[in-house]
């Protein structure tokens, strides 16, 4: 009975551990019972007691097992067949337990095991995610040992060791159903059922062709080489595992999951008809390759998914040209335990051309975006004209026509009325002329034009007063003659500087500024720093906000804040020569 201890601690383990995960709470509680009673029939096996020994094992086994499987991973009693089938399983158990005889046992086991596969074939029609992954587990490890227990139960059953093979393959189904729920994407178990009954066949064939031939050796009756033979029979046999078992193993995975399509082949069609769609690419080379799920990962999220994401699943890094290498999560087909050679080599032919059409597309989307943002701002730019001439100089534009045409009215009787009339028009007149040159400075500074953007900025800086009134002292460093510069990036440049001087002479006791502009890689840099010495965190206001807008607008960057020696501002602008 030392063999019995093995599903004991088996089924204890098990069911802790479902326990302490809190899922399948209902099989992991029958699954400690099945231990704690299986402990007691050992126990009282030790002791003498062989029948009630018997009668708890029969518990164990025929009763507890069984009503776990039926629980696992969540019970179901509400549909009729779930019902009748919870009945079909149960009942046998506790039929076995009340007469535990050889004929009783047997036959409530048979009973029992009927209706597990029923139930099995059930649940896996109905049940979804994320529970079907379990069941697979515990179905299939549950037909295995089955029918292993059964052949080794009918091939040798007056030896005394069938028992102890049985109860340490009944090991097994705890450890699935433990596995199942909480580790199900461990490993496909449909591909370990193929490669376990590859190894049992290949077994049975290397064994029966040993024994021929050894008989045929026997029947031909060379006894002087005799010793010899059985080593050389063996290495020649060898010889043929490898290949027998590859042909097996494909002749299995046909018969249980289909034709699998020529990888080559399939990389060929899929690149004579790749289109534009990344999307409908990556599907094309899941369809291609008859793979379940395909999913281009970046930074941990898929940004391209082909399929439906399946339980099992192997990580690929595909190599592109001109850009760094991508990962690519492959939905492994039902038995395969890896990504095989062949699709592995044409997912690498194929791959990179989806992800340039990735890339493309994330590009076009980009461009189009900053199309609209471009559409936008000139918009919104537009708008504010409109306002501003309506609101500002429209009504001043207005006033004067009205003045006018009193003036011209008052002129043959009342020329002093007149005269009063053409000097408040000369008075509107400067206030629109005032306007007008608002609305040019606000588009372009006309200093930009006129002396340039290093002259307009020292022009600027001169006319900046501290709080005490004094005159806040800027020196200028630029590395060289500026080269000709983009209009927007010149105007972007002229504003982030006399922003940032501004804010030196307004908002801090700072008595000088440097200001240092320099050209590295096609970006005009920015530098501004005052001796304002060191003070506390910056409150972005509009003054900063503006600040970076403006170098946004232009594809830059911009930081900005205290440091031990003063205030600083920095940005880069990209630019084309």
């Amino acid at each position: 009975m030392l063999a019995a201890l093995v599903p004991v601690l088996s089924a204890a383990v098990a069911g802790s551990l479902l326990l302490r995960a809190r899922v399948a709470r209902l099989a992991g509680t029958l699954l400690v019972a099945m231990a704690a009673v299986g402990a007691l029939a050992v126990g009282l096996d030790a002791v003498g007691a062989e029948t009630l020994a018997t009668t708890a094992g029969v518990a164990a086994l025929v009763a507890l097992l069984p009503a776990a499987l039926w629980a696992y991973p969540r019970p179901r009693w509400r549909h009729p067949v779930d019902f009748v089938l919870a009945v079909l399983v149960v009942a046998p158990g506790v039929a076995a337990v009340l007469q535990p005889t050889d004929e009783v046992v047997f036959l409530m086991a048979v009973c029992t095991t009927a209706a597990l596969v029923a139930q099995g074939w059930w649940r896996l029609e109905i049940e979804g995610a994320p529970w079907r992954g379990a069941l697979v587990w515990s179905s299939l490890t549950s037909a295995v040992v089955a029918v292993v227990a059964w052949t080794v139960l009918f091939v040798a059953a007056d030896a005394a060791w069938p028992p102890a093979v049985g109860l340490v393959a009944v090991a097994v189904i705890p450890a699935s159903m433990a596995v199942g729920v909480l580790r199900p994407q461990v490993v496909d178990p449909r591909a370990l059922a193929v490669e376990a009954a590859v190894a049992l066949v290949l077994t049975i064939g290397y064994v029966a062709a040993f024994v021929g031939g050894m008989a045929a050796v026997e029947l031909l009756g060379t006894a002087e080489v005799r010793p010899a033979v059985p080593a050389l029979l063996g290495f020649v046999l060898a010889l043929g595992v490898h290949p027998a078992s590859r042909r097996l193993r494909a002749v299995m995975d046909q018969m249980l999951f289909g034709d699998r399509p020529d990888p080559l082949k399939a990389a060929s069609t899929v690149v004579a008809n790749l289109g534009s769609d990344p999307g409908a690419a990556l599907e094309a080379v899941r369809v291609a390759l008859a793979l379940p799920y395909l999913a281009v990962v970046a930074d941990g999220t898929p940004v391209l998914e082909a399929g439906l994401p399946v339980l099992h699943r192997r990580e690929l890094m595909v190599e592109s040209a001109g850009g760094p290498p991508t990962r690519l999560v492959v939905g492994l087909r039902p038995g395969d335990l890896r990504v095989p050679d062949g699709d592995a080599r044409a997912l690498a032919l194929v791959l990179p051309l989806v992800v340039q059409l990735l890339r493309g597309d994330e590009l076009a989307q980009s461009l189009q975006a900053s199309r609209r943002e471009a559409v936008e701002t000139v918009a919104d730019e537009r708008r504010r004209l409109r306002r501003d001439l309506h609101d500002g100089l429209g009504p001043t534009l207005t006033g004067i026509a009205f003045a006018t045409d009193a003036a011209r009215n008052n002129l043959p009787d009342n020329p002093d009325a007149a005269a009063d009339l053409l000097a408040g028009v000369r008075a509107d007149t400067a206030v629109a002329i005032a306007q007008i040159r608002t609305l040019v400075y606000a588009m372009r500074p006309p200093a930009l034009d006129e002396v340039g953007l290093v002259a307009a900025l020292q022009q600027q800086a001169l006319t900046l007063r501290r709080h005490d009134g004094a005159s806040l002292a800027v020196a200028f460093d630029v590395d060289g003659p500026l080269p000709p510069l983009p209009a927007a990036v010149e105007v972007a440049t002229y504003r982030i500087v006399v922003e940032a001087l501004t804010n030196v002479a307004r908002h801090t006791l700072a008595t000088a500024a440097q200001v240092r502009l320099g050209i590295t890689d096609a970006e005009l840099t920015i530098d501004v720093r005052d001796n304002a010495g060191p003070g506390g965190p910056w409150i972005v206001g509009v003054g900063i906000t503006s600040m970076r807008e403006r170098a946004a607008e232009v594809g830059g960057t911009l930081s900005c804040g205290p440091t031990t020696r003063g205030g600083r501002v920095q940005a880069s602008l990209p630019f084309r020569a």
